[in-house]
């Protein structure tokens, strides 16, 4: 399927991946004026819209619905308009930066927490106090990316991403940075107690700290949690792709109450003013992870995919369809949800 070119990339200690929720619904304190309380089952429509979104790239679906929920079980996450900041409230975005595909990739959710922290720490050493949090793009994990980090520090996550869809560089998600723009990033990933594991804060220009980033994703095995890119929430406002928890909602929705695959493709290219291009099984399918992506391309009957993370390109019978940054996204033909590259297999049927 694919659409059209659209800007749709605290007090308590961090959780580890068998933490239990320290506190129960009753006694956490409500939600204040503008702040949107999440649940569950939001979680889940979001994570499956920003997959689709994610145009083939954007993170483990499965994942970040263990993500979104571990949030809502630890604390309250919660969800603010940009315009609800002040002007000069900082802003950082958070992100996960590697290969979706990588074996060896260890990052706990707790290690999101922590790069929060660390830039956080590094901020204040400077006096700028951060007011919110922004995921970097949509994708399964990346649109739940930031509920963890905001129920454990307490700081809202802005109605907002750097990308409304999902890109394979940090550049791509710098919400219009120059690359020669001041850049400083923290990244923490790895096996604990072994030589992969690493955290590190970084002070460049763009172009060379998304670049030292990616090299750090490497050594860790694959995959690292990221903070970046501090700006004011009226940059943010006025750069960064609006209201994307709503769209993500709109097409998890269109996804949940589908018949089967075919009306889930239908559904959504209805929600998104696209098409659907194909419906066909996955005749060939080449995947390598270099250099911290994950490159390919994919052949579904009579049709030509690449993808760098995420989908690059469609040909259909020799004509070229749709280029990088239109959307292009995979579902399952039967049951309707989405399908990343990293996903795809040889007589896999999608839509």
């Amino acid at each position: 399927m694919t659409t059209d070119d659209t800007q749709t990339d605290g007090a308590q200690p961090a959780p580890t991946d068998d933490a239990q929720s320290p506190q129960s619904d009753d006694t956490r304190p409500a939600p204040t004026d503008g702040e949107r309380t999440i649940t569950t089952d939001w979680v889940e429509d979001i994570a499956v819209g920003g997959a689709v979104l994610g145009g083939g790239g954007g993170g483990s679906l499965s994942k970040g619905i263990e993500f979104g929920e571990l949030a809502v079980e630890y604390g309250r996450p919660t969800i603010v308009s940009v315009a609800d900041l002040d002007p000069t409230d900082v802003v950082l975005t958070v992100s996960g930066v590697g290969a979706p595909a990588a074996t060896e990739s260890h990052v706990d959710p707790a290690d999101y927490v922590r790069a929060v922290e660390l830039l956080v720490d590094r901020l204040a050493a400077d006096g700028t106090t951060v007011g919110a949090l922004m995921t970097n793009e949509m994708g399964g994990f990346a649109t739940v990316n930031g509920l963890l980090q905001s129920a454990v520090t307490g700081l809202p996550l802005v109605d907002a991403a750097c990308n409304g869809r999902a890109h394979p560089t940090g550049p791509m998600g710098s919400i219009g940075l120059s690359q020669d723009a001041e850049s400083v990033q923290a990244a923490v990933g790895g096996v604990p107690g072994t030589a992969s594991r690493l955290e590190t804060v970084v002070e460049a220009e763009l172009g060379t700290a998304a670049s030292l980033v990616r090299h750090a994703a490497e050594d860790a095995g694959g995959l690292v949690a990221v903070a970046r890119n501090p700006v004011s929430a009226s940059y943010a406002e006025a750069n960064a792709a609006l209201d994307t928890y709503d769209q993500a909602e709109a097409v998890g929705r269109a996804v949940r109450f589908a018949d089967d695959g075919r009306d889930a493709a239908e559904r959504v290219a209805d929600v998104l003013g696209g098409e659907v291009s194909l419906v066909g099984p996955v005749e060939s399918f080449a995947l390598e992870t270099t250099g911290g992506f994950d490159v390919g391309e994919v052949e579904i009957e009579g049709s030509e995919l690449t993808f760098w993370n995420e989908y690059m390109t469609l040909d259909l019978d020799g004509e070229r369809l749709a280029t990088f940054p239109d959307l292009i996204t995979t579902l399952d033909a039967e049951t309707g949800m989405p399908v990343s590259t990293a996903e795809l297999a040889e007589g896999r049927s999608v839509a």
